[in-house]
């Protein structure tokens, strides 16, 4: 993940495995290749012959599962996992996941990557009906529909419950006789089946994570869909078929590893290919590119390849320090980013740097990085970032809520230019982040959710629609109410909730 966007993150990864005799283990091996996803907390649960058997724990995988006893004691041929990072819940063990039930008719383990836009309404309407709450995450809600269906099986309480839930979220859930996913309607997040030489079948957010345990892509799930994984084998339902594909096109540019495939795409090369892009739409005279560590070397290697000029390693970033390093002066905090980054004054000095990024948050450590290579002798630093500039919040599981944390939401491009200290400043089209990821040429985007770059959001905001169109400047309110009624690529679809952007009271 590149400097800047270390300043933001995506909730969770998750793993899962049916039939492999040392389910534990090879749930840690897959949870380990989605670590990037997730470094608060992680746990697993196992499956031995319908008794499930979980632990978890605050911290990184290596540090929650450090103790060989545990795998000793996670026994059984099926599991599921998660590593987190949270997005609705406090930092706290009693959010950690897969959570584990225990009800008189049987246990379920449950666990989820994105976040619920109607979590607040769900989770009151729920107490005021008696519910009583473990924690504070929003997955938690799931299993108190699930509870309250009147369904009279436990698939057909799922899918009611799918139907009432909003927002985004790809589910894991184990019950004693299945392992079991399931995609919100419009797949802001991936989930892919994989299948092991062994008959196994494992689940996982990444294809990284099939890849690392041996397990060959069967499909990907898709916007709607529930996948059930048991002793005979797996099948494909709908719980809704008012489906329209969004994934969230941050996955491309900056979560996911970029060995990982979404939807037959590499992510590798589709940043490869924004990077080449960026380079037609912003060429600048410079010596040299240089990428910022470590997720946006892929677009720097396509914007060298494209322009013609050399790809050189002028960034340097310690691999060993911390993400919770705490600085608490601004002494320290500019110490903070000079221990995490170095810039290579062999290289840079006298030189017309061109610099990539994936994407600018707030601006602090673009302003750093820039201060860095200038004073390492860097004669003119250009500022080229991979996607388009970040100016609306994200309500599907990224913990950026509003706009007032992100600059380009304050300030053009030539301001924050000027707030950054670089010779000159450029963004990727939304044009061109579309077509250089290359989804399908027939839903909105070409399948991507791209909200954050102009504010079309596929569904409605729920909980979150009246605090956000309260941060917006009463231009702003007008133009994207205007932009939602009369230019949005959803206005016409009958699957996006209307409206998004209301009067507020």
């Amino acid at each position: 993940m590149s400097a800047e966007l270390e300043d933001i993150h995506e909730e969770c990864g998750l793993f899962g495995v049916w039939g492999h005799p040392d389910a534990a283990r090879l749930t840690y091996f897959g949870l380990h290749a989605l670590q990037h996803r997730g470094q608060e907390g992680a746990g697993i649960v196992t499956n031995d012959h319908g008794r499930l058997i979980g632990h978890r724990g605050l911290g990184l995988l290596t540090q929650v599962f450090s103790d060989e006893q545990e795998f000793s004691r996670l026994s059984g041929e099926h599991a599921v996992g998660h590593v987190r990072y949270a997005t609705a819940g406090s930092k706290s063990v009693d959010n950690i996941q897969p959570f584990l039930f225990r009800f008189h008719d049987g246990d379920v383990a449950l666990c989820h990557n994105g976040n619920l836009t109607n979590c607040v309404s769900l989770r009151t309407e729920l107490e005021d009906e008696g519910a009583i709450f473990r924690s504070d995450s929003d997955t938690e809600v799931l299993m108190h529909l699930i509870r309250r269906s009147s369904q009279s099986d436990f698939m057909g309480q799922l899918k009611e419950s799918l139907n009432i839930v909003h927002g985004g979220f790809a589910y894991l859930l184990m019950t004693e006789h299945a392992l079991i996913g399931a995609l919100d309607p419009n797949g802001f997040r991936p989930l892919s089946l994989g299948r092991m030489t062994n008959g196994a079948y494992v689940l996982a957010s990444e294809t990284c994570a099939l890849d690392t345990v041996g397990a060959q892509l069967v499909r990907n799930i898709g916007p709607g869909e529930i996948i059930i994984v048991d002793d005979s084998g797996y099948r494909i339902e709908q719980y809704t078929d008012k489906t329209q594909l969004a994934i969230c096109s941050m996955e491309f540019i900056y979560f996911a590893r970029p060995d990982s495939n979404i939807y037959g795409i590499n992510v590798h090369s589709a940043r490869k290919r924004m990077g080449k892009r960026l380079a037609q739409e912003h060429p600048v005279d410079a010596d040299m590119v240089i990428g910022v560590p470590n997720s946006s070397l892929s677009a720097a290697s396509g914007y060298a390849e494209e322009s013609g000029l050399p790809n050189e390693m002028g960034l340097i970033k310690n691999q060993y320090v911390a993400r919770t390093f705490i600085q608490p002066t601004q002494e320290l905090r500019e110490q903070g980013v000079r221990m995490k980054l170095s810039a290579v004054r062999g290289v840079v000095e006298g030189k017309k740097v061109a610099i990539i990024d994936d994407s600018i948050v707030r601006g602090t450590t673009s302003k750093r990085i820039v201060r860095l290579l200038r004073e390492a002798g860097a004669a003119e630093v250009h500022m080229l970032i991979s996607s388009p500039p970040l100016k609306y919040p994200c309500f599907y599981g990224i913990d950026i809520s509003t706009t007032k944390e992100l600059i380009a939401a304050k300030k053009s491009v030539d301001e924050m230019r000027d707030y950054i200290g670089a010779d000159s400043l450029g963004f990727l089209s939304l044009d061109g982040l579309v077509d250089s990821i290359g989804m399908h040429e027939d839903a909105p985007y070409g399948g991507l959710c791209v909200a954050y770059f102009n504010g079309d959001y596929p569904t409605a905001l729920d909980d979150y629609e009246r605090d956000f169109l309260r941060s917006l400047t009463p231009d702003d309110r007008t133009r994207l109410t205007e932009y939602a009624r009369e230019t949005s690529r959803y206005a016409d679809n009958e699957y996006r909730v209307q409206p998004a952007y209301g009067p507020t009271a």
